[in-house]
């Protein structure tokens, strides 16, 4: 005997068990999508862009409602996404783990490039090394995992300081300074806030024995489901060999590979 179509039933109840209750999960899911695209939508807006019968529209609708997925504006009739969709989109963040999501992608880098890759964090007033992975040719290169370094003086760095709140960024700078770390390292603070006004128009930020002497390196920042800047993707090596601007192709895959990640962390782009 088949269950009977109501609207607590339809979306739900049937998943995978046939066509029709792939079909319901289908569309259920597609209103969702059109809710957190629009912000909100009528019964009648929702059946014209699904392109379903607004009965239809209702009843999914209905069972979306009943689970707290979405909820309805009583004086204005219109729905939006529920209370459930939140905490379900809050507990994501604690499962996915950067480190765990950007591994692979460092790895296939480091081997395109033949170059050191590490994934950075802000942790307290710098940044710190959390991954790493090494190119055929940097096998004698320093082990940066963990290593604390300035802001102001690394790619990963400042790709971090351009994604701060001017307040928060003030806060870092007044405490730490901008000491010299070589005598190509920024020390102005003017020069550094329209540099990091650039990198944040361009998406990237390339430095060149700023922090050490006879290394460059190249940083772009990766997003998390917030689009707010959670960790800096940086390629780095000997100056003799390594310019970031003059290597084909770099740029532009780098900025791919951190859309990867951060799509991986949630991120809609």
């Amino acid at each position: 005997m088949e269950r009977s179509n109501t609207s607590r039933q339809v979306p739900f109840e049937h998943t995978g068990a046939s066509a029709g209750g792939v079909q319901s999960v289908d569309r259920a899911i597609t209103v969702l999508d059109i809710l957190a695209r629009a912000g909100s939508a009528g019964v009648i807006e929702i059946a014209r862009e699904m392109g379903v019968h607004k009965s239809t529209a209702s009843r999914l609708l209905a069972a979306l409602d009943a689970r707290g997925m979405v909820n309805q504006n009583r004086e204005r009739g219109k729905y939006q996404l529920g209370f459930t969709v939140l905490r379900l989109a809050n507990s994501i963040p604690r499962r996915l783990s950067l480190v765990k999501e950007a591994g692979p992608i460092l790895e296939e880098l480091a081997e395109r490039f033949q170059e050191t890759v590490n994934l950075a964090v802000l942790r307290s007033r710098y940044a710190v090394n959390v991954d790493q992975a090494m190119g055929p040719s940097s096998l004698a290169t320093t082990n940066w995992v963990g290593r604390l370094t300035p802001l102001h003086a690394t790619s990963s760095g400042k790709v971090l300081l351009a994604g701060l709140s001017a307040d928060r960024r003030e806060e870092i700078l007044r405490e730490t300074g901008l000491p010299a770390r070589t005598a190509k390292t920024v020390t102005s603070r003017s020069e550094l806030e329209k540099s990091l006004v650039e990198i944040a128009a361009a998406g990237y930020s390339i430095v060149h024995e700023e922090f050490e002497i006879g290394l460059n390196g190249i940083a772009v920042p990766v997003h998390d489901h917030t689009g707010s800047v959670a960790g800096a993707l940086s390629i780095s090596g000997p100056s003799f060999r390594f310019t970031p601007e003059e290597t084909p192709g770099l740029i532009e895959d780098l900025k791919q590979s951190a859309l990867r990640i951060s799509a991986r962390m949630g991120y809609p782009g």
